[in-house]
C-alpha cells in the first residue's frame, strides 16, 4: 500500500470514529462542551476528535466511552 492510500485510510478511520462519536453524543442530548468536561478534555480537543482531526490514545477512547456511559466497542460501530 502506498503512502497516499495509507493516509486516505487513516483519514477515513478518524472521520468514521468522529461521526460515530457525534451521533452517540447527540442521541444522549449532550453538547460537545458537556462531554469534553466529563472526559476531562478541552472543548477544542473534543471538537477536533469529532471532526476526525485527532488520533486518540486508547486511554482517551476509554475516557470517552466512560463519559458517554457506553462500551468502547460502541464507539466503533
Amino acid at each position: 500500500m502506498n503512502s497516499v492510500n495509507k493516509n486516505e485510510e487513516r483519514n477515513a478511520v478518524l472521520h468514521s470514529f468522529g461521526y460515530n462519536l457525534r451521533k452517540i453524543r447527540e442521541s444522549k442530548g449532550l453538547t460537545q462542551e458537556e462531554v469534553a468536561y466529563i472526559a476531562c478534555f478541552s472543548r477544542s480537543y473534543y471538537t477536533e476528535v469529532e471532526q476526525g482531526k485527532r488520533n486518540l490514545s486508547l486511554l482517551n477512547i476509554y475516557k470517552l466511552a466512560k463519559a458517554l456511559n457506553i462500551s468502547i466497542t460502541q464507539l466503533f460501530s
